[in-house]
């Protein structure tokens, strides 16, 4: 067995079916007094159900957070937690609300109290994402990491069978990624693949009946330890493609992470062993890139960037910038290499 390190992130998590009835207690064992309800537009009635719950706790709901979190809403937000006199916050959503929350938290440190209802698994990691003048930017902060994480599986029925697809293939790239990222480890390892193997499993159980509650319930576990991964390690080329296609074309996150999965991974197979092998194990392919594809398409996601919105004028923008200071990853990162992958995720090509 190779050297590692590993470190658990401080966070603790409370799981099951109604557990966001421990919300309010939560907010207290953290000492906090006043919290701001973060959520989408979409979410807004959901976020003002929790506001209610928590009562005197509330300090009100922000219900602006946006994809990709974009510098103009993450400062919006700030103002209205500091006169609100919010000393902690609570994020009702996926990944574009725990990211607003990690950019409030980036500026004055306070808890966040995370309570995911996707699988995006942000509320697992201490990494924040900002998108300034067309460019996103991503970095590591212990103090953006989730204080608590509520994982409720009944508050994910409600997501529609295609963002639920969507959301859980997001969580299975990050899992993906770890499993050949150098500063990965067994633990880990051990994390992404059982994380894999959950969500491709339940998804066609949620598919197929979008109420059951035990399929929910394994998704979103797959998710958190899927998430998980992605904290504990360095992201690769996978991520630095779907940064660049969500902060320079705004392309939907969860989609874009689905559709560009297969592709990254199939151009680092033959660099990374391992992790085909633990794939093949989590899966039950020999071929996880083709398999990973082949779901995709068969649960109804988007079968290429070009559904997207990406053009064919817009690859060498992601290819100079997917190659300007490369993520690390297992297979060298080229030009000719990214305008290959690319062009065969822009037209939906057979992996």
């Amino acid at each position: 067995m190779k050297d590692f390190q590993y470190q658990a992130l401080p966070m603790r998590v409370t799981f099951g079916t109604g557990s966001l009835k421990s919300l309010p207690d939560e907010v207290r064992r953290l000492g906090l007094r006043r919290v701001l309800v973060l959520s989408t537009s979409f979410q807004e009635d959901l976020a003002r159900e929790v506001s209610d719950q928590l009562g005197e706790l509330s300090a009100g709901v922000h219900p602006e957070a946006q994809m990709h979190v974009p510098v103009e809403s993450a400062h919006r937000a700030r103002d209205v937690a500091k006169a609100a006199g919010a000393d902690g916050y609570v994020a009702v959503g996926g990944g574009s609300t725990t990211g607003l929350g990690k950019a409030i938290a980036l500026e004055f440190g306070a808890p966040i109290i995370a309570v995911p209802t996707t699988y995006a698994g942000s509320e697992m990691t201490p990494i924040w994402g900002l998108t300034a003048e067309g460019e996103k930017k991503t970095g590591r902060d212990p103090k953006v990491l989730p204080t608590s994480v509520i994982y409720d599986p009944e508050l994910t029925l409600t997501l529609p069978v295609g963002m639920s697809v969507t959301s859980g293939f997001n969580a299975i790239a990050h899992a993906v990624e770890a499993l050949y990222a150098p500063d990965g480890s067994p633990i880990i390892s051990l994390m992404a693949e059982e994380g894999t193997r959950a969500l491709v499993k339940a998804l066609p159980k949620i598919a197929e009946n979008p109420a059951d509650i035990e399929a929910r319930s394994d998704a979103l576990y797959g998710a958190w330890l899927c998430g998980a991964t992605l904290g504990a390690t360095t992201m690769s080329l996978h991520h630095k493609l779907c940064h660049t296609l969500g902060g320079t074309f705004n392309l939907p996150h969860a989609e874009t992470h689905t559709v560009v999965l297969p592709y990254a991974l199939a151009y680092n197979s033959a660099h990374a062993p391992e992790a085909i092998a633990a794939l093949q194990r989590a899966t039950g392919a020999q071929e996880p890139a083709s398999y990973l594809r082949q779901l995709s398409l068969d649960l109804g996601a988007p079968a290429s960037l070009r559904e997207l919105g990406l053009t064919d004028i817009d690859v060498e923008t992601v290819v100079e910038q997917a190659t300007r200071n490369p993520y690390a990853n297992p297979r060298a990162v080229t030009g000719d290499g990214i305008r290959a992958l690319l062009t065969a995720a822009l037209n939906g090509e057979t992996v």
